[in-house]
């Protein structure tokens, strides 16, 4: 990786988050008559939350595919005039966290590839455990790769699929041969297809918007800023087409077993979504109710507060199971986002009260329930404790609506390598020492299945139990710049991909 590219994967938030990091979030809608890039616009705005280095929405008119993708917020990638240039009847669209590969706008999203029979455009969720197999392969055989995320894996070998006389397929081969976490939104000229991977860890579902028109996203609160309705969540390895004779599903592979990503249910799923037929604010909130069961505060409290946003509904479930007054005791900034500009030490170091500022005359004097949706590094969470008792706290105990995160991610979620997970190497006693807390309580993986109304057996958990669904070969590695090497080596640090609208559009570096 460069210089040029080293800065521009900075993240200012790096040191201080204590969180898993966003995923990606994608969206598709096939609606002849709409404005669909207005469409694509607002449900990647709804879905912002997933991923905040890039975004891109591909659009076609029947006969013709534009793109424009880049750097940054949705807001700040798309204008009217932008929008005004992507006309068309389906489009496709995706904000990125970057889980493979560096994050610049070669690896933006959508990938274009071309197929024997048009043009294929892919968004994608999730993270490949094949990849560098598949890649190695493929480049023998001439395929060039001009990125260096998955993503591209899955697009070339859709379109290295001669004997497919249709995208679906073209998918269904493609399915054959990939191995891990995948949600897809697939555009050819006049298709709109959504696929997801015979485990389902990662979401998919459709809505219908009016009478002939339809909706694919990540979660149903893209639906929901649309003006869509609710249809289904997508089985796990399902084929979803969507053309002028309307929706069917199209033979996939067969299901494995559902492993949907409980991160989803804990953490990165927006409160006002919908997942296995129930709210995930109200499962957050029985989370919080489990939580109090479990890790009752000994003595009493006086105050249970969140870290928000996050942190907010488990709170109130702990509160109204242990009588103990709800209310804020810090205030997070609503105008931090992630930024490219390279920060100071100084800045590093206070990072966590940029973020978040205490509310002195809630906590002084006060026995205090701090509740979290996770601790992976124990860094952030420290410094948050340490901040309360600052600000006059007199105990505070530290309650975390998940279990401890003790193992490594494959499928699309950037955790900390393991020996960065304090719970991987540190007893729950050791935690508290180190984090300064009164007391430290997790939530069980029993607790969880108690919350959220379904077996534990209907998720991946393997972050918690080490358990993985998919079965991780013994060589591969946990590091999103596993392909940054190999491209290095090839040359195409600076190689166009595809084709688009206009020069701002395409893939690579200026």
């Amino acid at each position: 990786m460069d210089s040029e590219e080293q800065t521009a994967a900075v993240d200012f938030w790096d040191d201080a988050d204590d969180t898993p990091q966003e995923e990606c979030g994608i969206f598709g809608v096939f609606a002849p008559g709409e404005d669909v890039a207005r469409l694509t616009f607002f449900g990647l705005f709804a879905l912002q939350h997933r991923g905040q280095e890039s975004a891109g929405i591909a659009v076609s008119d029947g006969e013709t595919m534009r793109m424009h993708k880049d750097m940054g917020l949705v807001t700040q990638v798309f204008d009217e005039e932008v929008l005004a240039g992507l006309k068309g009847h389906v489009a496709i669209g995706h904000t990125r966290y970057s889980t493979t590969g560096s994050s610049v706008l070669r690896n933006a999203q959508p990938l274009q590839c071309c197929l024997h029979t048009g043009t294929v455009a892919v968004a994608h969720n999730g993270n490949l455990i094949n990849t560098e197999e598949l890649r190695s392969e493929m480049e023998a055989r001439g395929i060039p790769f001009e990125t260096s995320n998955d993503s591209e894996v899955i697009a070339r070998l859709i379109a290295d699929q001669p004997q497919a006389h249709t995208v679906a397929e073209a998918l269904r081969a493609a399915m054959k041969r990939v191995r891990g976490a995948y949600s897809l939104a697939i555009m050819t000229e006049d298709q709109l297809v959504g696929v997801r991977d015979p485990y389902g860890v990662r979401p998919l579902c459709l809505g219908r918007l009016g009478a002939d028109k339809w909706v694919l996203a990540s979660e149903t609160c893209a639906l929901n800023t649309v003006g869509a309705t609710f249809v289904r969540e997508l089985a796990p390895g399902e084929i979803v087409v969507i053309d002028a004779d309307g929706v069917r599903s199209a033979p996939g592979v067969p299901m494995e077993r559902p492993a949907l990503c409980m991160l989803e249910m804990i953490y990165f799923a927006r409160p006002d979504s919908v997942m296995y037929g129930q709210s995930i604010h109200a499962a957050r909130q029985r989370m919080g109710r489990e939580l109090f069961r479990e890790h009752p505060v000994p003595g009493g409290a006086d105050l249970v507060i969140p870290i928000p946003d996050s942190g907010t509904p488990a709170a109130l479930g702990f509160a109204e199971a242990s009588g103990i007054p709800f209310g804020e005791g810090v205030i997070k900034s609503r105008y931090i986002h992630r930024t490219f500009i390279q920060p100071d030490q100084r800045m590093r170091d206070l990072g966590v009260r940029m973020k978040l500022t205490p509310i002195r005359e809630a906590l002084e004097g006060k026995r205090v329930v701090m509740v979290d949706d996770s601790i992976v590094r124990g860094t952030t969470t420290g410094n948050i404790v340490r901040l309360l008792f600052d600000a006059g706290a007199k105990e505070v105990h530290v309650r975390i609506s998940a279990p401890p995160v003790q193992f490594p991610c494959f499928y699309g979620v950037d955790l900390a390598n393991q020996d960065q997970l304090v719970a991987a190497s540190h007893t729950v006693e050791e935690i508290r020492r180190l984090i300064g807390a009164t007391t430290l309580g997790f939530l069980s993986t029993g607790g969880l299945a108690r919350a959220v109304h379904v077996t534990n057996d209907n998720f991946c958990l393997a972050c918690f139990t080490g358990d993985y669904p998919i079965e991780i070969p013994p060589h591969v590695k946990v590091s999103k710049f596993a392909l940054e090497m190999p491209m290095a080596a090839n040359g195409v640090g600076t190689a166009r991909f595809a084709t688009a609208a206009h020069s701002r559009d395409v893939g690579y570096d200026e």
